[in-house]
């Protein structure tokens, strides 16, 4: 045999016996859908998937959409990074008023994190915890979970925990808390709704900022987007006026249980976005059921008088009796009261 044939024999036969070996790129495993329509109350966070392995819960999984609201609920400062996911072939009804309709699968995500310096808000970001809230077709079901040291896990923390945090305002004051993680009836004190658990912030007027909408309808996460979507500005965008801007505040910060079907439907204080200005908003309104509350001022909202005020009093206190919002705050939002207190002192006195 010739050299060149005795070299291509051998080289045939060492294809035909060496086995072969194809490489492949999987990508991550999906959104566990199961897992949400499930009865199950999974441990740790990443069963579900909502987010790609090894990425500290800052990179979401296929399918989860990140969205932001135009005023959000203060929560100690803490910064908030929001998904949503919705199985595929399924909508969102729109609504004008009120939290769009979710369809049974949805899942909405909510994490709390701060940075080391708010100057420099992508740097040293410490993840507190993610909240869920999963649409079965029992109700909405509220979970939250408590992210590790090393941000490569988050377990479920039904009873709530206490997580002391430490963090650097772009004011350059420095603060140190005792963040606390809500347990689940805890979550229902704010998502209570006709005595329903219920979203907050996924409403049309928190989620219109002339993109998320349409970008929503288009990604086939909402059925319609219309073009006279109500919207609320962002309370410290001061191209907007005092007033819109504040009673954006008062809607996303009480208006979810100071309404009408709300938790404190009975303090007769409802400070929702629809509310006119009136006693029913607090103007000259006598407390009811403020208790000490109250400070022994006469008025929610004296028009006129931030300092008699007994709304701006509770929003700086952090007596456990007397602060508002009750819950998710050991900190008093300086930025929020200043904006309140000029309102305020710009609304006309009775004549």
């Amino acid at each position: 045999m010739k050299p060149a044939l005795a070299l291509m024999g051998a080289w045939l036969l060492l294809v035909s016996t060496s086995p072969v070996v194809v490489t492949t790129t999987l990508g991550p495993k999906p959104v566990q859908l199961n897992l949400i329509l499930g009865n199950t109350l999974p441990q740790f966070l990443s069963e579900f998937r909502f987010f790609l392995p090894k990425s500290s819960g800052m990179r979401p999984n296929a399918g989860v959409t990140s969205y932001a609201l135009n005023t959000s609920l203060f929560s100690d400062y803490a910064e908030k990074y929001r998904y949503i996911w919705i199985p595929k072939g399924k909508k969102a009804r729109y609504t004008a008023d009120g939290v769009f309709d979710f369809p049974v699968g949805t899942a909405i995500i909510k994490s709390f994190g701060y940075p080391a310096d708010f100057r420099k808000p992508r740097n040293q970001v410490r993840l507190i915890e993610t909240r869920l809230l999963l649409r079965r077709s029992s109700g909405w079901v509220a979970l939250p979970y408590v992210w590790n040291a090393d941000g490569t896990e988050a377990e479920l923390k039904r009873a709530g925990k206490r997580i002391d945090v430490s963090f650097t305002l772009a004011s350059g004051i420095t603060h140190s808390i005792s963040y606390a993680v809500p347990n689940v009836n805890q979550c229902k004190g704010c998502h209570d709704l006709k005595g329903v658990l219920t979203p907050i912030g996924p409403k049309a007027r928190n989620l219109n900022d002339g993109v998320q909408l349409a970008a929503w309808q288009k990604a086939g996460l909402l059925d319609s987007a219309p073009a006279d979507a109500p919207a609320v500005p962002r309370f410290e965008d001061v191209r907007a006026s005092v007033d819109a801007r504040a009673r954006a505040y008062l809607d996303i910060n009480c208006g979810h249980c100071h309404n009408r079907d709300g938790p404190a439907n009975t303090s007769g204080l409802w400070l929702d976005w629809h509310q006119k200005a009136d006693v029913i908003l607090g103007l000259n309104k006598r407390p009811t059921a403020a208790g000490r509350g109250s400070g022994n001022l006469d008025f929610a909202i004296e028009p006129g008088k931030p300092d008699r005020s007994y709304l701006i009093t509770r929003m700086e206190s952090l007596d456990p009796g007397i602060a508002m919002p009750e819950l998710g705050r050991a900190t008093v939002h300086e930025e929020g009261v200043a904006l309140l207190k000029r309102w305020i002192g710009e609304l006309k006195p009775a004549s």
